[in-house]
Protein backbone atom coordinates (compact mmCIF):
# COMPACT_ATOMS: atom_id res chain seq x y z
CA UNK A 1 0.00 0.00 0.00
CA UNK A 2 1.41 3.07 -1.00
CA UNK A 3 0.08 6.81 0.10
CA UNK A 4 1.28 9.79 -2.21
CA UNK A 5 1.93 13.16 -0.41
CA UNK A 6 1.50 15.81 -2.83
CA UNK A 7 3.84 19.09 -2.58
CA UNK A 8 3.28 22.20 -4.99
CA UNK A 9 6.16 23.79 -5.12
CA UNK A 10 4.61 26.26 -7.74
CA UNK A 11 3.04 29.28 -6.04
CA UNK A 12 1.80 32.70 -7.55
CA UNK A 13 3.81 35.54 -6.63
CA UNK A 14 3.13 38.45 -4.81
CA UNK A 15 4.51 41.91 -5.95
CA UNK A 16 3.64 44.20 -3.22
CA UNK A 17 2.76 47.34 -4.47
CA UNK A 18 5.37 50.54 -5.31
CA UNK A 19 5.85 52.20 -2.45
CA UNK A 20 4.73 55.62 -4.19
CA UNK A 21 1.43 54.21 -4.46
CA UNK A 22 0.86 53.07 -1.29
CA UNK A 23 1.46 57.10 -0.09
CA UNK A 24 -2.12 58.76 0.60
CA UNK A 25 -3.99 60.67 -1.98
CA UNK A 26 -3.24 64.38 -2.15
CA UNK A 27 -5.40 66.68 0.40
CA UNK A 28 -6.15 70.14 0.83
CA UNK A 29 -4.22 71.94 3.29
CA UNK A 30 -6.22 74.08 5.84
CA UNK A 31 -7.53 77.17 4.70
CA UNK A 32 -6.27 79.06 7.80
CA UNK A 33 -2.45 78.08 7.00
CA UNK A 34 -2.88 79.57 3.77
CA UNK A 35 -4.35 82.86 5.13
CA UNK A 36 -1.60 83.05 7.55
CA UNK A 37 0.91 82.57 4.79
CA UNK A 38 -0.43 85.57 2.80
CA UNK A 39 -0.91 87.73 5.95
CA UNK A 40 3.21 87.23 6.77
CA UNK A 41 3.85 87.86 2.95
CA UNK A 42 1.98 91.10 3.20
CA UNK A 43 3.54 91.84 6.77
CA UNK A 44 7.13 91.39 5.00
CA UNK A 45 5.88 93.82 1.90
CA UNK A 46 4.74 96.71 4.21
CA UNK A 47 8.06 96.60 6.18
CA UNK A 48 10.42 96.99 3.35
CA UNK A 49 7.13 99.38 1.72
CA UNK A 50 8.02 101.56 5.15
CA UNK A 51 11.85 102.10 3.85
CA UNK A 52 10.58 103.64 0.73
CA UNK A 53 11.07 107.15 1.88
CA UNK A 54 14.79 106.76 2.53
CA UNK A 55 15.51 104.80 -0.38
CA UNK A 56 13.93 107.38 -3.10
CA UNK A 57 16.92 109.05 -3.91
CA UNK A 58 18.90 105.50 -4.56
CA UNK A 59 16.12 104.24 -6.43
CA UNK A 60 16.21 106.43 -8.46
CA UNK A 61 19.71 106.67 -9.49
CA UNK A 62 19.36 102.39 -10.25
CA UNK A 63 16.72 103.24 -12.41
CA UNK A 64 18.83 105.69 -14.42
CA UNK A 65 21.50 103.26 -14.52
CA UNK A 66 19.35 100.59 -15.76
CA UNK A 67 18.17 102.74 -18.04
CA UNK A 68 21.55 104.07 -19.43
CA UNK A 69 22.54 100.48 -19.52
CA UNK A 70 19.73 99.60 -21.71
CA UNK A 71 20.56 102.20 -23.99
CA UNK A 72 24.25 100.65 -24.16
CA UNK A 73 22.72 97.58 -25.23
CA UNK A 74 20.24 98.96 -27.83
CA UNK A 75 17.26 97.32 -26.04
CA UNK A 76 15.50 100.44 -24.23
CA UNK A 77 11.74 100.65 -26.20
CA UNK A 78 10.16 101.93 -22.60
CA UNK A 79 10.19 105.74 -23.59
CA UNK A 80 8.66 105.19 -26.95
CA UNK A 81 5.79 103.16 -25.84
CA UNK A 82 5.08 104.79 -22.97
CA UNK A 83 4.79 108.02 -25.36
CA UNK A 84 2.61 105.82 -27.82
CA UNK A 85 0.17 104.65 -25.19
CA UNK A 86 0.04 108.72 -23.06
CA UNK A 87 -1.40 109.69 -26.72
CA UNK A 88 -4.24 107.10 -26.98
CA UNK A 89 -6.46 107.57 -23.85
CA UNK A 90 -9.20 104.96 -24.30
CA UNK A 91 -6.43 102.17 -25.09
CA UNK A 92 -4.62 103.60 -22.00
CA UNK A 93 -7.22 103.28 -20.13
CA UNK A 94 -7.71 99.40 -20.50
CA UNK A 95 -4.40 98.71 -20.53
CA UNK A 96 -4.05 100.39 -17.19
CA UNK A 97 -6.68 98.64 -15.77
CA UNK A 98 -5.31 95.64 -17.25
CA UNK A 99 -2.12 95.98 -15.64
CA UNK A 100 -3.52 97.39 -11.77
CA UNK A 101 -6.57 94.40 -11.68
CA UNK A 102 -5.15 91.23 -14.24
CA UNK A 103 -2.02 90.63 -11.36
CA UNK A 104 -4.20 89.84 -8.84
CA UNK A 105 -7.35 88.76 -10.05
CA UNK A 106 -6.00 85.64 -12.19
CA UNK A 107 -3.31 84.98 -10.14
CA UNK A 108 -5.08 84.55 -6.51
CA UNK A 109 -8.29 83.06 -8.43
CA UNK A 110 -5.98 80.46 -10.13
CA UNK A 111 -4.54 79.62 -6.61
CA UNK A 112 -7.72 79.40 -4.91
CA UNK A 113 -8.85 77.15 -7.59
CA UNK A 114 -5.77 74.83 -7.55
CA UNK A 115 -6.33 74.65 -4.04
CA UNK A 116 -9.75 73.60 -4.04
CA UNK A 117 -9.57 71.06 -6.87
CA UNK A 118 -6.12 70.52 -7.78
CA UNK A 119 -4.53 69.50 -3.89
CA UNK A 120 -1.77 67.22 -6.74
CA UNK A 121 -0.51 70.14 -7.41
CA UNK A 122 -1.11 73.18 -5.19
CA UNK A 123 1.56 72.55 -3.11
CA UNK A 124 4.62 72.26 -5.42
CA UNK A 125 3.35 75.44 -7.29
CA UNK A 126 1.97 77.50 -4.12
CA UNK A 127 5.69 76.96 -2.83
CA UNK A 128 7.32 78.52 -6.10
CA UNK A 129 5.70 81.37 -5.42
CA UNK A 130 5.71 81.88 -1.87
CA UNK A 131 9.38 81.73 -3.05
CA UNK A 132 9.40 83.99 -5.75
CA UNK A 133 7.93 86.65 -3.37
CA UNK A 134 10.58 85.82 -0.69
CA UNK A 135 13.07 86.24 -3.60
CA UNK A 136 11.95 89.59 -5.55
CA UNK A 137 11.57 91.06 -1.48
CA UNK A 138 14.96 90.78 -1.32
CA UNK A 139 16.14 92.35 -3.96
CA UNK A 140 13.42 94.89 -3.29
CA UNK A 141 15.16 96.07 0.31
CA UNK A 142 19.10 95.80 -0.97
CA UNK A 143 18.69 97.09 -3.83
CA UNK A 144 15.25 99.22 -4.90
CA UNK A 145 14.76 100.93 -8.36
CA UNK A 146 12.02 103.03 -9.16
CA UNK A 147 9.90 102.83 -12.46
CA UNK A 148 10.51 104.15 -15.51
CA UNK A 149 7.03 106.67 -15.02
CA UNK A 150 9.64 108.24 -12.12
CA UNK A 151 12.16 109.47 -14.39
CA UNK A 152 12.11 112.72 -16.27
CA UNK A 153 10.63 111.85 -20.36
CA UNK A 154 7.90 109.62 -19.36
CA UNK A 155 4.08 109.93 -18.41
CA UNK A 156 2.36 107.82 -15.22
CA UNK A 157 0.01 106.70 -17.81
CA UNK A 158 -1.92 104.85 -15.12
CA UNK A 159 -2.38 107.70 -13.15
CA UNK A 160 -3.29 110.13 -15.96
CA UNK A 161 -5.96 107.76 -16.65
CA UNK A 162 -7.39 107.20 -13.74
CA UNK A 163 -7.56 103.40 -14.17
CA UNK A 164 -10.26 101.59 -11.42
CA UNK A 165 -7.76 100.73 -8.73
CA UNK A 166 -4.89 102.27 -9.50
CA UNK A 167 -1.98 101.97 -7.00
CA UNK A 168 -0.32 105.60 -7.95
CA UNK A 169 -2.92 107.85 -6.81
CA UNK A 170 -5.34 107.73 -3.82
CA UNK A 171 -5.32 105.75 -0.78
CA UNK A 172 -3.93 102.75 -2.44
CA UNK A 173 -0.59 104.45 -3.18
CA UNK A 174 0.54 104.89 0.35
CA UNK A 175 0.73 100.68 0.67
CA UNK A 176 2.20 99.91 -2.79
CA UNK A 177 5.60 99.88 -2.96
CA UNK A 178 6.47 102.48 -5.41
CA UNK A 179 10.48 101.38 -5.56
CA UNK A 180 9.96 98.06 -6.65
CA UNK A 181 10.60 97.55 -10.10
CA UNK A 182 13.58 95.14 -10.22
CA UNK A 183 12.43 92.32 -10.24
CA UNK A 184 8.92 92.48 -12.02
CA UNK A 185 6.35 90.57 -9.91
CA UNK A 186 3.69 91.41 -12.65
CA UNK A 187 5.81 89.28 -15.17
CA UNK A 188 6.70 86.52 -12.44
CA UNK A 189 3.11 85.64 -11.59
CA UNK A 190 1.94 85.88 -15.03
CA UNK A 191 4.76 83.01 -15.77
CA UNK A 192 4.02 81.03 -12.52
CA UNK A 193 -0.01 81.27 -14.05
CA UNK A 194 1.39 80.23 -17.28
CA UNK A 195 3.34 76.84 -15.86
CA UNK A 196 0.14 76.37 -13.82
CA UNK A 197 -2.17 76.32 -16.54
CA UNK A 198 0.26 73.94 -18.64
CA UNK A 199 0.08 71.21 -15.60
CA UNK A 200 -3.59 71.84 -15.29
CA UNK A 201 -4.42 70.38 -19.17
CA UNK A 202 -3.76 69.49 -22.40
CA UNK A 203 -6.01 71.84 -24.10
CA UNK A 204 -4.57 73.45 -26.84
CA UNK A 205 -6.48 76.56 -26.51
CA UNK A 206 -5.71 77.27 -22.47
CA UNK A 207 -2.48 76.07 -23.37
CA UNK A 208 -1.90 79.00 -25.86
CA UNK A 209 -3.98 81.67 -23.36
CA UNK A 210 -1.13 80.67 -20.91
CA UNK A 211 1.37 81.27 -23.05
CA UNK A 212 -0.29 84.59 -24.45
CA UNK A 213 -0.97 85.83 -20.61
CA UNK A 214 2.32 86.87 -19.71
CA UNK A 215 3.02 88.45 -23.39
CA UNK A 216 0.39 90.83 -22.57
CA UNK A 217 1.43 91.62 -19.05
CA UNK A 218 4.89 92.19 -20.40
CA UNK A 219 3.55 94.86 -23.08
CA UNK A 220 1.01 96.40 -20.30
CA UNK A 221 3.71 97.17 -17.51
CA UNK A 222 6.02 98.44 -20.99
CA UNK A 223 3.78 100.56 -22.53
CA UNK A 224 2.39 101.95 -18.48
CA UNK A 225 6.04 103.01 -17.76
CA UNK A 226 5.92 100.71 -14.87
CA UNK A 227 9.10 98.30 -15.69
CA UNK A 228 12.21 98.48 -17.83
CA UNK A 229 12.88 95.20 -19.97
CA UNK A 230 16.08 93.91 -17.32
CA UNK A 231 13.17 94.11 -14.84
CA UNK A 232 11.18 91.53 -16.82
CA UNK A 233 14.59 89.48 -17.41
CA UNK A 234 15.27 89.76 -13.45
CA UNK A 235 11.20 88.30 -13.23
CA UNK A 236 11.72 85.62 -15.14
CA UNK A 237 14.94 84.91 -13.55
CA UNK A 238 13.63 84.65 -9.94
CA UNK A 239 10.41 82.77 -10.87
CA UNK A 240 13.11 80.28 -12.03
CA UNK A 241 15.32 80.10 -9.21
CA UNK A 242 12.02 79.46 -7.47
CA UNK A 243 10.72 76.56 -9.69
CA UNK A 244 14.25 75.14 -9.69
CA UNK A 245 14.69 75.22 -5.85
CA UNK A 246 10.97 73.71 -4.67
CA UNK A 247 11.75 70.90 -7.36
CA UNK A 248 15.04 70.02 -5.93
CA UNK A 249 13.43 69.52 -2.67
CA UNK A 250 11.42 67.69 -3.84
CA UNK A 251 12.97 65.06 -5.92
CA UNK A 252 15.31 64.82 -2.11
CA UNK A 253 12.35 64.31 -0.15
CA UNK A 254 10.41 62.12 -2.69
CA UNK A 255 11.00 58.15 -1.81
CA UNK A 256 11.77 56.19 -5.27
CA UNK A 257 9.22 53.15 -6.12
CA UNK A 258 9.94 49.70 -5.05
CA UNK A 259 9.13 46.60 -6.22
CA UNK A 260 9.05 43.97 -3.50
CA UNK A 261 8.53 40.40 -4.72
CA UNK A 262 7.81 37.83 -2.00
CA UNK A 263 7.62 34.23 -2.51
CA UNK A 264 7.05 31.23 -0.06
CA UNK A 265 10.56 30.61 1.75
CA UNK A 266 11.08 26.86 0.77
CA UNK A 267 10.90 27.63 -3.30
CA UNK A 268 14.33 28.17 -4.99
CA UNK A 269 12.76 28.51 -8.56
CA UNK A 270 9.23 28.52 -9.31
CA UNK A 271 7.72 26.09 -10.91
CA UNK A 272 4.05 24.83 -12.19
CA UNK A 273 4.64 20.74 -11.00
CA UNK A 274 3.81 18.88 -8.34
CA UNK A 275 6.69 16.81 -7.22
CA UNK A 276 5.12 13.71 -5.37
CA UNK A 277 7.22 11.84 -2.67
CA UNK A 278 5.54 8.34 -2.29
CA UNK A 279 5.92 6.12 0.66
CA UNK A 280 5.22 2.69 1.93
CA UNK A 281 1.75 2.24 4.62
CA UNK A 282 4.92 1.29 7.30
CA UNK A 283 7.10 4.46 6.67
CA UNK A 284 4.02 6.57 7.38
CA UNK A 285 3.19 4.43 10.62
CA UNK A 286 6.80 4.78 11.80
CA UNK A 287 6.14 8.42 11.48
CA UNK A 288 3.19 8.07 13.66
CA UNK A 289 4.61 6.20 16.31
Amino acid sequence: MTTAVSIETSGPTVALAPIEALARTPVRTRWWVEGLTVIWLGWVYDAITNLAPLRLHSALGHAQGILNLERSLNIAPERALDRWLAGHQTLGLAISDYYDNAHFLITLSLLGWLWWRRADLYRPLRNSLVLVNLLAFIVFWRYPVAPPRMLAGFTDVVASTHAIGSWHTGALASHANELAAMPSLHIAWAVWCTVALWRMGTSRWLRVAAVLYPCTTAMAVLTTGNHFVLDLLGGLAVMAVAFGIVTLLGAQRRVPAIAVTRTRPFLAKSDRHAYRMSQTCYEVQDQVD
